[in-house]
């Protein structure tokens, strides 16, 4: 069991350090902002809706950085109004690379 504790520690690091850091390094502030917003409410899908409201702005004002992400490859719609991010365990490097409640702030 601590040889797959370590090794999970050592995989995610490497992720974060390559895989991730490069999809993250391509986004610009806003985009950070709204991914940020997604991871913090959680692994899955989650209705588009509730990624605006997580930063306090309507759900239409956001309907282009959502368009871009998609774009992107960064996030996809699995269903009409919902959206998820691409790539597993994306929400939990979102939350390390940008902990506290400062990526709220503009």
């Amino acid at each position: 069991m601590s040889d797959v504790s370590a090794a999970s520690v050592e995989a995610v690091a490497a992720l974060d350090e390559s895989f991730f850091r490069v999809r993250f390094d391509r986004l610009t502030p806003t985009e950070k902002k709204y991914l940020r917003a997604m991871a913090e409410l959680g692994p899955g899908s989650h209705r588009s809706g509730e990624i605006p409201q997580m930063l306090n702005k309507g759900a239409n004002s956001l309907g282009p950085v959502r368009q871009t992400l998609i774009t992107k490859g960064m996030i996809w719609s699995p269903s009409h109004g919902d959206t998820a991010f691409t790539v597993p365990l994306f929400d939990e490097f979102m939350k390390r690379i940008m902990p506290g409640p400062e990526w709220r702030g503009d």
